[in-house]
């Protein structure tokens, strides 16, 4: 049997006096630009650049052609971001730098934020309209046998519920913990959420409505030493940018302390986004792995959840996956004799 050595495919660029005639055309530059700062679908670039769709989609085909941009699918979404195979090269360097000059010229670059914002406005439309009254349900069992398991923790001092929704996790996470902060962006979601933690009595819980990166609760777990859990359910998918928000989520950590992230695999269910607001159609176990490193975590485990856990609801029928990351703690330097 003849053994192959397995090589990585690295796409190949176009020669220089090719790449000059491909970035010749300005709009083509400012699309590739914007796809170097982020990664946009093609009614966002249209957005920005204020032309149409097609046209769009005109000039990412011929980048994409000469390889200098990468373009997946997302659902129904086509999202395009600069080629990494791209990255260094002298004639795509210039031609980024010219480009995010015209951007900024223009505004279109002053307008990604907003953009960008607006990616998390739907879900949170969602939440706020899907938010009825509801009968909180009876006193778990459990809560007393978690509390009595609560000891054995290494560290039980803060825990963070991101994206909290209906609240549901703080059966978890109150009896362990002696603090839990619940955040959500719905006040809608989080008046129900006041709701179950009146009737549970849990004390030790407090809201926060905002942002997982809002100033005023990154001051709040500051003064606490940082948390020894983040844990984020099914949240990452509605993040306009998922990469940052993991990195928030590991800031609010102190050294040693964890995160779990518990989302989708990517899925077709387009139902998801047009009816749970949901931005991205799940993430790849290998993508997500990228985001926890990136953020400077070390990842203990990634693993399926079985879909005999998935509670009922419209996406118990998709994959569900859970990460849990370590923020290692500082080096310990070793005393000169």
């Amino acid at each position: 049997m003849v053994l192959r050595r397995l090589r990585t495919e690295v796409p190949e660029l176009p020669s220089a006096v090719e790449l000059f005639g491909l970035f010749s055309e300005p709009a083509r530059l400012q699309v590739l630009a914007l796809a170097a700062e982020e990664e946009l679908s093609i009614g966002e670039l249209a957005t920005l650049l204020k032309d149409s769709q097609p046209q769009v989609s005109r000039k990412v085909s011929a980048l994409k052609a000469a390889q200098v941009v990468a373009v997946r699918r997302d659902g129904r979404r086509v999202l395009v971001k600069l080629e990494k195979s791209a990255r260094g090269s002298a004639v795509v360097d210039t031609a980024i730098t010219e480009g995010r000059r015209l951007c900024l010229s223009d505004g279109s670059l002053a307008r990604l934020p907003a953009v960008l914002a607006r990616r998390e406005d739907s879900g949170l439309e969602v939440f706020s309209a899907k938010a009825p009254s509801r009968t909180v349900p009876a006193l778990p069992e459990h809560l007393a046998h978690l509390s009595s398991l609560a000891p054995l923790l290494p560290g039980r001092a803060l825990a963070i519920d991101v994206g909290t929704g209906d609240g549901l996790m703080l059966d978890l996470l109150a009896p362990l913990f002696e603090r839990v902060i619940a955040v959500d962006r719905s006040r809608a979601q989080l008046a129900k959420v006041q709701g179950l933690v009146a009737a549970r009595g849990f004390h030790q819980v407090s809201l926060f409505e905002g942002s997982y990166d809002d100033a005023a609760l990154l001051e709040r777990i500051d003064r606490a030493g940082g948390a020894d859990l983040v844990f984020a359910g099914r949240t990452l998918h509605h993040a306009a940018r998922p990469a940052v928000a993991v990195q928030a989520f590991a800031r609010m950590l102190r050294p040693g302390g964890h995160l779990v992230v518990l989302d989708y695999l990517p899925h077709q269910d387009e139902a998801l986004r047009t009816e749970g607001g949901d931005v991205w159609q799940g993430f790849a176990p290998d993508e997500l792995r990228g985001f926890l490193e990136g953020a400077g975590l070390t990842v203990l485990s990634d693993r399926p959840i079985p879909s005999q856990w998935h509670p009922l609801g419209p996406d118990a029928r998709v994959q569900w996956h859970v990460w849990a990351a370590l923020k290692p703690l500082p080096p310990v330097l070793e005393l000169k004799r």
